[in-house]
């Protein structure tokens, strides 16, 4: 099956995380360098969620998963270790129409997370639409070993280059094709085997 790829911003957004283990944790940390509003449910905690609870980067309540823990969340997060909890929280929160990623039985959500590799302002994600996580965590980094930083650095010049092209009102088609031939440029000039010095 066929998923959208999109980037959400989701600044400010409240997200909700059911569970307090390992999993949880790791989409907690995925979920706050985003700039989103963390609430998390559980009745026990991994050291670090409750580190992140006791500074207040996190809002928590202890205990299990109710109905209304999803009010005034923009995405669910089931990650329990419970399948039918999490089989519950994705029938919920579907019937109010929210995105929600399960994330030990994906195909019963939306959405997934997909693996993502991050340079600058570019990023790169690898999405087997919830099938295999691991293997896209593998592909990632695969390609880590070719995108290095410097492309995180070019992705900035161009920027600059791009918002020069805006303030002077050329067309979108001729600063699309600008800024095409200005990427290649960088990269094959990144990629230009360099020179020994005796």
């Amino acid at each position: 099956m066929s998923h959208l790829p999109l980037n959400i911003d989701v600044r400010g957004m409240t997200i909700l995380v059911v569970g307090g283990g390992a999993i949880a944790e790791r989409k907690i940390k995925s979920l706050l360098a985003t700039g989103a509003t963390v609430r998390v449910v559980a009745p026990k905690l991994t050291p670090e969620i409750t580190r992140l609870a006791d500074t207040g980067t996190v809002s928590l309540k202890t205990g299990y998963y109710d109905p209304s823990d999803l009010h005034d969340a923009f995405l669910a997060v089931a990650a329990t270790n419970d399948p039918a909890i999490n089989r519950r929280i994705a029938c919920e929160a579907r019937q109010r129409g929210m995105l929600v990623s399960v994330s030990d039985e994906p195909t019963l959500g939306n959405c997934t997370f997909p693996a993502v590799l991050r340079r600058g302002n570019l990023e790169v994600s690898v999405s087997t639409t919830g099938t295999c996580p691991g293997f896209a965590a593998v592909v990632r980094d695969m390609i880590a070993t070719v995108i290095g930083t410097e492309y995180g650095e070019i992705l900035a010049t161009l920027a600059i280059d791009r918002e020069k092209l805006l303030t002077e009102g050329t067309p979108s088609t001729y600063n699309n094709l600008i800024l095409r031939s200005r990427a290649r440029e960088l990269i094959n000039e990144l990629n230009k085997p360099k020179e020994q010095v005796p």
